[in-house]
């Protein structure tokens, strides 16, 4: 009986467990997993914009894993992934899905892409026009902050939960805050109050960005005047909008 050759089984253990690495050059035609969503495309697309991402994850020496069946692999949503593809191909401007078309710009840092989309209506408008507003408002982020935190607290065993919020436009406002609070029935730890603020947009300005910043948080929110009695000889104060969460 003969001794196993053991020199024999060391290389072929070792082939097994050979992990190649990956490499272009055999092929300008990807295979492409992206987070589920499967892609075909070309090298040169990829490689359009060489300061980009994809640039760099399709170099000559990738570091990309592969699936099961060997397409290369990102670990990314690819839902708006073709929509890049498209951009790419044929310099195709989404019309759809702007926002998340461009975070998925951003992590790629596609450059010409991001400019184009931060100029289009949807982007520009946020960007520059409402984010620059509502930097003028103070405590704007930490008020909502503390909405959501109240109207969670409140929603325990009820459908709706009720937050009163107080907006001052302008210093004058500011100056009657004190008489306005005492005209309130409500709780007044349950107001949460905003501004004054120095921009040209306006109260409804104002509530239209609590209501959409608040939903896209995926909570159901209404906005309502919240109308204070007045007696013969006080003052009616238009300051108060009650917000309505509804739970379910």
């Amino acid at each position: 009986m003969s001794l196993p050759d053991y020199k024999s089984s060391e290389k072929q253990s070792s082939a097994a467990i050979t992990v190649r690495k990956p490499t272009f050059n055999h092929s300008p035609v990807v295979q492409l997993n992206v987070g589920g969503h499967l892609f075909t495309t070309s090298l040169s697309t990829l490689r359009k914009h060489p300061e980009s991402k994809l640039a760099e994850l399709f170099s000559k020496h990738p570091t990309l894993g592969t699936d099961a069946q060997g397409r290369y692999f990102i670990d990314r949503n690819g839902s708006n992934f073709g929509a890049i593809l498209e951009f790419l191909r044929s310099d195709w401007l989404p019309t759809e899905n702007i926002q998340e078309v461009h975070r998925e710009a951003v992590y790629y840092n596609i450059k010409p892409l991001i400019k184009h989309l931060e100029e289009t209506p949807q982007l520009f408008g946020e960007l520059v026009g409402r984010q620059q507003f509502l930097s003028r408002v103070p405590h704007y982020k930490e008020n909502i902050e503390v909405l959501i935190r109240i109207a969670r607290a409140e929603a325990i065993a009820a459908r709706h939960s009720t937050i009163m919020i107080c907006v001052l436009r302008t210093e004058e406002d500011l100056g009657f805050y004190d008489n306005a609070i005492s005209s309130l029935e409500a709780d007044k730890e349950s107001v949460v109050t905003f501004g004054p603020w120095k921009a040209i947009l306006s109260v409804q300005d104002l509530l239209d960005c609590v209501k959409m910043d608040i939903e896209s948080q995926g909570y159901r929110v209404e906005i309502q005047p919240h109308i204070v009695e007045k007696s013969f000889l006080s003052r009616s104060y238009d300051y108060f909008h009650k917000l309505i969460f509804t739970w379910w």
